[in-house]
């Protein structure tokens, strides 16, 4: 037993001893260099099929309200009737209105015929007093001062029966422009011409119709071919109708980030409704070439997006901003030139400043 526990120390001090060393790495020795597949960054020509969402206008849009306070005397039309500019809609019934009329137009007479006396006088005193000594200087005076006045209040009175005719008008409310009406919110005898009440009539002309759509900021820079789009409405969603754009707002909403252009429709078989939703198909493209790369190119962070260059085996991050989107790739901005080497599939552990070999992709 003595011998087995005595040997057995040098049979583990000589098992430890056949046992090779390892070597530790020699302080020189170089980093292993990831090899990235890359491409050459080209310009393209950026054309795309996109839709967004419109809403349909009245060409024309009209809430009716009457100029003076009455009664509703006669309601000529109703919902859905057409109308011609104008024919009268509705009459008024306003009897003060009438009486002041009455009374300014008798003014009238009366201020006229006092002129026309005193006139008369005038002109026979001073026929007169071309014989000297029959008529005295001060009673020509007196006489051309009376006419001069009495000119003046027939004057006054013409103006004044003038604005109570003008009222007077007011009593009868015509279209303003050929179309429809679409609401009515009154019936014969109803007091109206109170502030801040619901208009009589609503009229609108619905012979071609508005088509606004509000274009994101980053399409706001990019062009319409021929200047037309397609649409289809709820009401007809089988059917694609046309509109042709006639202008636009020229300015960016703050709140919704959009411009909004507006398209003109015909609508002569009334098949199109003002307040329809619809769905317009946009065929825009740049009018220059663009940069384009793969989705994957572009590295999107919380901060910012960027792709990563490649120069002299070096990478670098170049910040970036994206434009239109095409089924395979997308358009991009940035300090960057054609030729320029890109990493096909960029990421965030890939750092700026490290050392990469390259194999262009095919």
């Amino acid at each position: 037993m003595k011998s087995l526990v005595i040997l057995l120390p040098f049979a583990v001090l000589l098992s430890s001893c056949g046992k090779p060393h390892a070597n530790p790495s020699p302080a020189g020795e170089t980093k292993k260099v990831d090899t990235l597949k890359v491409l050459s960054l080209k310009k393209g020509k950026v054309e795309r099929q996109t839709s967004l969402p419109g809403e349909l206008l009245a060409f024309e849009h009209v809430e009716i309200h009457p100029k003076v306070t009455g009664y509703i005397k006669q309601l000529k039309v109703d919902i859905g009737s057409i109308v011609r500019k104008g024919q009268i809609l509705a009459m008024i019934d306003a009897p003060e209105i009438q009486s002041r009329l009455g009374e300014a137009n008798g003014k009238l007479q009366a201020s006229k015929a006092r002129f026309q006396t005193s006139l008369d006088t005038y002109n026979r005193i001073k026929d007169a007093a071309r014989t000297e000594g029959v008529v005295s200087p001060n009673e020509l005076q007196k006489a051309r001062n009376q006419m001069l006045t009495d000119s003046a209040d027939y004057s006054a009175a013409r103006y004044s029966a003038a604005s109570f005719q003008q009222v007077g008008n007011y009593l009868a409310i015509t279209a303003p422009f050929n179309g429809i009406i679409t609401q009515r919110n009154v019936n014969e005898g109803a007091y109206v011409g109170s502030p801040n009440e619901k208009p009589i009539l609503v009229i609108e002309d619905n012979s071609k119709l508005r088509l606004r759509v509000a274009v994101p900021e980053a399409m706001t820079g990019v062009l319409l071919k021929d200047n037309q789009v397609k649409f289809s409405a709820k009401s007809n969603p089988n059917q694609l109708f046309d509109a042709v754009l006639m202008r636009k707002a020229g300015s960016i909403d703050a709140a919704t980030r959009t411009e909004i252009w507006e398209f003109e429709a015909k609508n002569d078989k009334n098949l199109l409704k003002p307040g329809s939703f619809t769905n317009v198909i946009l065929n825009i493209y740049r009018g220059e070439d663009s940069y384009l790369v793969p989705f994957s190119t572009v590295v999107t962070t919380l901060e910012k997006k960027f792709v990563i260059k490649v120069s002299k085996d070096t990478t670098h991050w170049i910040d970036v901003s994206q434009g239109l989107n095409l089924p395979d790739k997308t358009e991009i901005f940035g300090n960057l030139k054609e030729g320029d080497t890109l990493v096909v599939k960029g990421n965030e552990e890939l750092k700026a400043k490290e050392r990469v070999a390259v194999k262009f992709d095919k």
